[in-house]
C-alpha cells in the first residue's frame, strides 16, 4: 500500500493539491453577469480610450502660443460639445473655442482655459490668466486599441466591470462556476430551528462553508448532514462525486473511532495526504472519490473555516490562475500574549486597531477551536511561525479576513 504523506507543512500540502488541479472551462456572459466572475482570457481593448483628443473642462479651448500673457482677449469662433464635436474644427491665431468636458479639441488647439478663469463678452473672451498646455485629454492614453486591459485570471469587481465597458465589450469570457459540495457530518447535529435534544447541537458549518464559496464567485452545493456511518456516508460521497467538481466535508478526519471520514478514504478513496502544521484545523485530508477531488476539513466551526481560507482557497486560485483572493497581510504589534506552537504555524483569532505608531493586535476572545465568535468579531488572523514566541510587544504577520 502506498505511503499517505502526514503531517506537512502548510506550503507541501498546497503544494500536493495542486499537482490535482481542477480543470475549468470558459463561457461568455453579458457584462451585466460578469460582476465576481474570474477572466478566462486577456481582454484586449477595442477602442483607443479616449477615442479622441477631448477636453477635462468646461471652458475654452485656445492656443498656447497666444495665450502666454495675461489677460488676452480672443475671438469666439465656435462650440464644440460632447458627442456634437465637429470634426472639421480649426483654430487658428486670436482665436478660441467654447468648449465642455469630454468635447473633441479643435485642430490647432493645445490648452484648455477653465470657465472660471474668463470673462465673456458677446463673442470676445477674456483670459485672466496664463494658459497652460493642459486640461487635454489625449486619444488612448488611459489605454490603446489592441492593448491588453484586463489579464486572464482577474476577478471582476465593480471597477473591473466599468473597464470592459470601457474597452468596448459586451460580453465577457469567464471561467464557469465551479459547483461545490459540502457535507456536514455527525450524529448530534441538527438543523438551526429545530428543536435540540440532549446532546445535540446546531449544523454551522455548511453555512458557513457555502458563505465562502459564494464570495470566491462559485456555486455551493449544501447537503444534509450525514450520520456517523460508512454506508451513509458513502452514499452521499457517491452523490456529490456525481453532480460536483469539488467536495469538502466537516468533521470525521481525526484519529477517533468514529471519524469515518479519514476510514473511508482511507479504505475506499484515494488518499494524498492527511494532517497539517497549523493550529487551529490540524487534521484535514485531501484525495479524490471517484475522480472527483475532495477536503476533509474538521468538524470544531473555526478549524472549519481556517482549513478552507488556507488550503482550498489556494487551491482553487492555483487551478483556476487567478489571483483572487489576495493574501492581505499586515504587520501588527502584539498587545497580549498569544499562545504558539513549536512546530505549526498558528493562526490566532485577533482584533486590529489603527494607530499612528501602525497596526495593534488584541485577543479579547478565548482560542477554543469551538467558538465560532472569537472568528465572527475578529479582523485577522495571526501567522505565528513554528517557535515565534506570540509575546506582548512582538511585531507580527497578520492575514486580514
Amino acid at each position: 500500500m502506498k505511503e499517505i504523506p502526514y503531517y506537512l507543512p502548510l506550503q507541501e500540502a498546497i503544494d500536493l493539491s495542486l499537482k490535482h488541479k481542477l480543470s475549468s472551462l470558459a463561457e461568455y456572459v453579458p457584462l451585466d453577469e460578469a460582476h465576481q466572475r474570474i477572466l478566462a482570457e486577456d481582454l484586449h481593448s477595442t477602442v483607443n480610450d479616449p477615442p479622441f483628443d477631448n477636453s477635462a473642462m468646461d471652458g475654452f479651448a485656445v492656443r498656447y502660443e497666444d495665450t502666454q500673457q495675461a489677460p488676452s482677449t480672443l475671438q469666439i469662433i465656435a462650440t464644440s460639445q460632447a458627442a456634437a464635436g465637429n470634426q472639421d474644427l480649426t483654430l487658428s491665431s486670436g482665436q478660441a473655442v467654447r468648449i465642455m468636458t469630454g468635447a473633441p479639441v479643435p485642430e490647432g488647439a493645445d490648452a484648455i482655459i477653465p470657465i472660471e478663469a474668463c470673462n465673456v463678452e458677446g463673442n470676445q473672451v477674456t483670459l485672466n490668466q496664463p494658459s497652460k498646455p493642459h486640461f487635454i485629454r489625449k486619444c488612448g492614453e488611459n489605454i490603446a486599441e489592441g492593448q491588453v486591459g484586463l489579464e486572464k485570471g482577474c476577478y471582476l469587481t465593480p471597477q473591473s466591470i466599468s473597464m470592459c465597458a470601457t474597452m468596448g465589450h459586451s460580453t465577457i469570457p469567464v471561467v464557469q462556476r465551479l459547483k461545490i459540495g459540502i457535507i456536514s457530518t455527525g450524529d448530534e447535529l441538527k438543523s438551526p430551528g429545530e428543536e435540540l435534544s440532549y446532546g445535540e447541537i446546531y449544523e454551522s458549518n455548511s453555512y458557513g462553508l457555502s458563505g465562502l464559496v459564494k464570495m470566491l464567485g462559485h456555486i455551493p452545493i449544501r447537503y444534509p448532514a450525514v450520520h456517523d456511518s460508512l454506508e451513509a456516508l458513502r452514499e452521499q460521497f457517491d452523490i456529490a462525486a456525481e453532480e460536483c467538481d469539488l467536495f469538502l466535508t466537516s468533521g470525521g478526519v481525526s484519529m477517533g473511532e468514529w471519524d469515518f471520514v479519514r476510514k473511508l478514504m482511507e479504505t475506499e478513496g484515494k488518499l494524498v495526504f492527511w494532517r497539517v502544521k497549523i493550529r487551529p484545523g490540524s487534521p484535514p485530508l485531501f484525495g479524490h472519490w471517484k475522480g472527483t477531488p475532495m477536503f476533509g476539513l474538521p468538524g470544531n466551526p473555526v478549524s472549519s473555516h481556517v482549513v478552507f481560507r488556507m488550503l482550498v482557497v489556494p487551491y482553487l486560485r492555483g487551478s483556476l490562475q487567478t489571483s483572487y483572493p489576495h493574501d492581505r497581510i499586515v504587520h501588527a504589534r502584539l498587545n497580549t500574549d498569544v499562545r504558539s506552537t513549536k512546530d505549526c504555524l498558528t493562526l490566532r483569532r485577533v482584533t486590529l486597531t489603527s494607530t499612528d505608531e501602525g497596526f495593534i493586535a488584541d485577543q479579547p476572545k478565548h482560542q477554543g477551536s469551538g467558538n465560532i465568535d472569537s472568528l465572527s468579531s475578529a479582523d485577522g488572523l495571526t501567522l505565528l511561525q513554528p517557535g515565534q514566541s506570540g509575546e506582548s510587544g512582538e511585531l507580527i504577520q497578520v492575514l486580514l479576513l
